[in-house]
C-alpha cells in the first residue's frame, strides 16, 4: 500500500510539473540538446558504478572474500531494489546478501553498509556546502537548506566518531513505541558499534574510504553538470554542486517513488534563476535515467540473489 501511495504521489508531481511547463519548449530542449555531451554524461553511469563497487571493497574486510566482481553484482542488485524502496534503503540488501552467502555475519555486514551510507551522505553534504559557500544565494529557502545541510554534516560526523553521542542517539531512538522499529534500531546500534571499533582500529583505512567517497560524489555531480551543459544551459560547476546536491536529497525523501517527481520539482525550483522549467524538467528526466540504467543492469543479479536466499526478503534485516 505504501508503495502504491508513493507511485501515486510521484505521478501526481510529474503531472503537475508537465501541466505547468511549456511542452513545446520542453520538446525543443530535448531535440536541440548537445548529443555528444549527453552521451558522455549517460556513459558515466558505467565508471561511476564500477567505482562504487571498488569503494565498497575498501569497506569490506579481506577475510570476507568479496572480489570486485561480487561487489559489482551487489551494487547493481541494490540499485534495482532502490527503484522500488524509499530513500535508497535498497542498499541495505547488500548486507543481507553478504550474510546469506556466508561472507560476513549479519552485524558485521550491516556495519559495512551503514558506514557506506554515512560516507555517501557526508560526502554529498560536503560538496553541497562547498557549492553554497561559492553561490552565496540570497534565496531564504536555499540559505535555510544550507544551514540544515551544515547541521546534518556536524551531526553525522559526531555520530560517527563519538561513541557517547551515538549511544545517546540510539537510546532516544529506542523510545519509539513500535516493537519492529525498536528491534531494527537494536540491530543497527550493534552494527554501528562494530563500525566505530573498526574505524578506531584503522583510522588510515577510514580516511581512504572518505577520500574515495568524496571522489565518487564528485563524479556524480560532474555527470549531472554535463547533463546541464548538454541541455544548452550555463551553470558554474561548483555552484551546481550545491543546487544538485539539494535536489538529490529531495529525491531521498520517502514519500515519492524512487525520488521521481520530488527530485524533478526540486531541480526546477532550485535552478529557476539559471534556466527555464522546461530545461529543469528535461534535467529531471536525465537524472532519473541515472538510476534506471544500473537498476536494469541489476535485474539478473537480484533474481539470482533472491533465489539463493534461504527465505524472507532483504527488508527482513541483516
Amino acid at each position: 500500500m505504501k508503495r502504491l501511495i508513493a507511485i501515486v504521489i510521484s505521478l501526481g508531481l510529474l503531472a503537475a510539473i508537465y501541466s505547468l511547463i511549456d511542452l513545446d519548449a520542453f520538446i525543443a530542449v530535448v531535440l536541440h540538446c548537445r548529443g555528444g555531451l549527453l552521451l558522455v554524461g549517460l556513459a558515466m553511469v558505467a565508471p561511476i558504478t564500477v567505482f562504487t563497487a571498488w569503494r565498497f571493497l575498501l569497506l569490506v574486510p579481506r577475510w570476507a572474500n568479496v572480489g570486485l566482481g561480487e561487489a559489482l553484482k551487489l551494487v547493481l542488485a541494490a540499485s534495482t531494489l532502490n527503484m522500488v524502496l524509499p530513500s535508497k534503503i535498497g542498499d541495505l540488501s547488500k548486507a543481507y546478501f553478504m550474510r546469506n552467502k556466508g561472507h560476513m555475519t549479519g552485524p558485521a555486514a550491516l556495519s559495512v553498509v551503514l558506514f557506506e551510507k554515512l560516507c555517501d551522505v557526508l560526502s554529498l553534504l560536503s560538496w553541497c556546502l562547498v557549492g553554497l559557500l561559492v553561490l552565496q544565494s540570497a534565496d531564504a529557502v536555499v540559505r535555510g537548506l544550507g544551514v540544515a545541510a551544515a547541521c546534518l554534516w556536524v551531526i553525522g560526523l559526531s555520530l560517527l566518531v563519538s561513541r557517547r553521542l551515538a549511544g545517546l542517539f540510539f537510546g532516544l531512538a529506542r523510545l519509539i513505541p513500535w516493537a519492529k522499529a525498536r528491534e531494527f534500531i537494536g540491530r543497527t546500534e550493534q552494527s554501528w558499534s562494530v563500525m566505530q571499533r573498526q574505524l578506531a582500529a584503522s583510522p588510515a583505512a577510514g580516511l581512504r574510504v572518505a577520500l574515495a567517497s568524496l571522489a565518487l560524489w564528485l563524479m556524480h555531480l560532474l555527470q549531472i553538470w554535463l547533463f546541464i551543459l548538454a541541455l544548452n544551459a550555463q551553470v558554474g560547476l561548483v555552484v551546481s554542486f550545491s543546487l544538485t546536491a539539494l535536489a538529490i536529497f529531495a529525491g531521498l525523501l520517502p514519500f515519492s517513488f524512487a525520488g521521481v517527481g520530488a527530485r524533478d520539482a526540486a531541480l526546477i525550483y532550485l535552478y529557476a534563476g539559471y534556466f527555464s522549467p522546461a530545461v529543469g524538467a528535461a534535467l529531471g528526466l536525465l537524472c532519473t535515467m541515472r538510476y534506471v540504467m544500473p537498476a536494469l543492469a541489476g535485474l539478473p543479479f537480484i533474481a539470482a540473489y533472491m533465489r539463493a536466499a534461504p527465505g524472507g526478503s532483504p527488508s527482513a534485516g541483516a
